[in-house]
């Protein structure tokens, strides 16, 4: 009688949860809403579920409880779309999708805050690439090229292959690239002539979080993260079956780009195999007064990797190798020397290329639907190996050799009432070692460690963000001071609704970092910065208190995002010229002082009709110590941009005039740089199925031709910005 009484009682309550609990139900389509999108991945967050639509291109959710959610649709190449749904009890919502290649899209994020999310959602400010978006730009071998003239973010460079992303003015070690959330390992913060090269044409997403980000990813995010992905399977850990893959070619004249790259997924049951590949190749590029010298560059690109997505447990393990070489373009200057001269400065050998090699091998896993209070947890083991060589002419000039380690694991809490959030610990090893005439620093190993938290209280009218970290960084040096430092990190952040899809954003971040090795140990002639270079191993750690404010809205007629900032430095390393001149270079020592950045930027999208839209964008930085008054060195001009966006069909067309004012403020031994207006116009058409896409692009850059210099190249002399040039690709997509 018992028995039969529980099993009752079990019934009433499984029928009871049926009745409270609602379903959402849809279609995927393309464009133009004919053609099914079959196998596309549906997302409902914040519960984490994830379904995939079928042969008709429908997908449900059922057992939903009673609240707001948001989904989120994906398919490879096709741009992330997003809708906010609610749920009562025992009703069904029907939420359909029209997957579209467009550069005015909804953008989705996981570098802000570890999960994914919209980035009008998000606290800080975020930009996010994808789709057909990446594949127009297939033609940068390096990731500032690639990123150049997004809102906020501007390139360093020495030469097209050494350009790296500067983020509202912060440059180096204050700016921390990842790829698929782990560190690059790379020795581009170090020296404007070491790059960050990156084959866009094998790239799911890119992703660039303005401002500090130091709660996640620690001291070297003090101006911002970059985070490079390379698998849509990163961000989602979902199996699928069948075969997935894509080839590409690229071509384009004025540097004689060409290349090509294809990859494939294997999915049996919850086991996913993949593999990649691809190469690029640039000549010396032209502008309009000649060919700049030693400015071409080549990549090559393998990777491979399997995984297991089951119900409750995942696990995956890769393998990428990279290597390419670029040259470092010099002016004659470098070059006119006597010969007693030439003999003393065996650096003086005018032309020099990079030939670098990375090794990466990747092992993450993780559990979710997790009992009690944590719902998932994931963690990664990377290990990065860079190496590179500076080739004058035939001869090897110096060897760099830098080796890191890094794990980290993160629990995601389970909602409890309002509060929801994350904790986690993070660490690193890291031995670099240099030889030859350019080996600026000893032997250095570097340990760091740390421990973070990031948390939410959800209101009914707003949202609260908070948290810290504490790290410890120590350097051990070989003949040189050893040096430690621990420091805490902290944010907290207040996001408002306003009316007609509108919200208002506050933050405000105390960020600490720890002195970088460079700055710390080097001392000697260094021509990647056209510096003699001095450091200083009892330099203080930094500290910097970071404001920003927000307006952002988005519906169907306008996309807006209009944001303020500042950021005070006490103890702000820098480099102070000496007035000296060593070995042909000024020399400068490496000295802190307090200094502040203010600045504003804005993007703005309005639609005139359906199909055509207007995009507008601006971005502004004023950077100085504080005491003198004194213009920071490589801080980017006032700039704009003025485009159009027009979709019909499975046509887009994007004409762009992009602006730059004069710079001049500059830092003592800077030069004035003038300003530019460069017109771009970038032209997509799409051919989707139901299995198949074909991508066809063509980006004509510079189309007036127009003589211009970037003020953040060290070259800008004698290496003014690449002319007129057209790129094309074609992509073909198979899912």
């Amino acid at each position: 009688m018992h028995r039969f009484t529980l099993a009752g009682m079990f019934l009433f309550a499984c029928l009871s949860y049926a009745q409270s609990a609602g379903s959402i139900r849809g279609t995927v389509t393309f464009q133009a809403g004919q053609t099914v999108a079959h196998d596309a991945t549906v997302h409902l967050e914040p519960l984490g579920r994830t379904v995939r639509t079928g042969s008709e291109g429908n997908y449900e959710f059922t057992n939903v409880p009673p609240g707001r959610y948001e989904l989120v649709t994906h398919l490879h190449y096709f741009n992330d779309e997003r809708k906010i749904v609610s749920v009562t009890a025992g009703e069904t919502v029907e939420a359909n999708f029209r997957l579209r290649i467009a550069a005015t899209r909804q953008e989705v994020t996981v570098t802000a805050s570890g999960h994914q999310e919209n980035v009008l959602e998000t606290f800080q400010t975020v930009t996010s690439l994808s789709g057909q978006e990446l594949s127009t730009r297939a033609a940068a071998s390096s990731l500032g090229e690639l990123l150049d003239h997004e809102t906020g973010i501007a390139k360093r460079s020495f030469g097209p292959g050494t350009s790296r992303p500067v983020i509202r003015g912060f440059d180096g070690d204050r700016v921390l690239v990842l790829s698929d959330g782990s560190r690059t390992g790379t020795l581009s913060s170090q020296s404007g002539d070491h790059g960050e090269p990156v084959d866009p044409s094998q790239l799911e997403r890119v992703e660039v979080v303005r401002g500090p980000a130091t709660l996640l990813y620690g001291s070297s995010a003090i101006g911002g993260v970059v985070n490079i992905i390379s698998r849509h399977h990163e961000l989602d850990e979902h199996p699928h079956a069948g075969v997935r893959g894509n080839l590409t070619g690229l071509g384009g004249t004025t540097n004689g780009f060409g290349g090509g790259s294809g990859a494939f997924e294997v999915g049996v049951g919850q086991h996913l195999i993949w593999a990649s590949g691809g190469s690029q190749r640039t000549g010396d590029y032209s502008t309009p007064l000649g060919k700049v010298e030693n400015s071409g560059s080549y990549i090559t690109q393998t990777g491979v990797g399997a995984a297991r997505y089951g119900e409750r447990a995942f696990w995956g393990i890769s393998y990428n190798l990279q290597d390419g070489r670029y040259g470092i373009p010099f002016g004659p200057e470098t070059e006119e020397h006597d010969e007693a001269e030439e003999e003393e400065h065996h650096h003086d050998h005018g032309a020099v290329k990079i030939d670098w090699r990375r090794h990466n091998i990747r092992l993450n896993g993780g559990f979710r639907s997790l009992p009690g209070f944590i719902e998932s947890a994931r963690a990664y083991a990377n290990l990065s190996d860079w190496k590179h060589k500076e080739l004058e002419g035939a001869e090897v000039g110096t060897r760099f050799h830098n080796r890191q380690w890094t794990f980290n694991g993160v629990a995601q809490q389970r909602r409890t009432g309002r509060l929801s959030g994350s904790f986690g610990a993070w660490g690193m090893h890291r031995s670099f070692d240099s030889v030859g005439e350019e080996a600026l620093a000893p032997p250095v190993e570097q340990n760091a460690a740390a421990l973070f938290t990031m948390q939410e209280v959800g209101f009914e009218r707003f949202r609260v963000q908070f948290g810290g970290r504490i790290e410890h960084n120590g350097y051990s040096a070989d003949g040189a001071r050893s040096r430690s430092f621990t420091g805490f990190s902290g944010a907290a952040g207040i996001h408002v609704p306003l009316t007609h899809g509108a919200a208002a954003v506050f933050n405000y971040t105390s960020s600490y970092r720890a002195p970088a090795l460079e700055e710390l140990y080097n001392n000697g002639p260094h021509l990647g910065n056209l510096i003699f270079e001095i450091g200083n191993p009892d330099l203080r750690r930094e500290r910097g208190n970071g404001y920003e404010l927000s307006f952002r809205q988005s519906s169907s007629r306008t996309r807006m995002e209009v944001t303020v900032f500042r950021n005070d430095m006490k103890d702000f390393v820098y480099l102070a010229p000496t007035g000296r001149i060593e070995d042909g270079l000024f020399e400068a020592d490496y000295a802190q002082a307090d200094a502040r950045y203010l600045g504003a930027e804005a993007r703005v999208d309005l639609a005139i009709r359906p199909g055509l839209w207007v995009n507008l964008g601006f971005d502004a930085v004023d950077a100085q110590l504080k005491d003198t008054r004194t213009p920071l060195p490589r801080i980017p001009p006032v700039r704009g941009r003025v485009g159009l966006d027009w979709l019909h069909g499975g046509f887009n067309i994007r004409p762009e005039l992009v602006l730059a004012n004069r710079q001049w403020q500059v830092f003592p031994i800077e030069t004035q740089t003038a300003g530019y207006a460069v017109v771009n116009v970038v032209a997509n058409y799409t051919i989707a199925t139901q299995h198949v896409a074909h991508m066809f692009g063509v980006n004509v850059f510079n189309a007036a031709d127009r003589l211009y210099r970037n003020h953040l190249s060290f070259i800008k002399e004698i290496a003014p910005e690449i002319g007129r040039g057209v790129r094309l690709s074609y992509t073909v997509n198979w899912f």
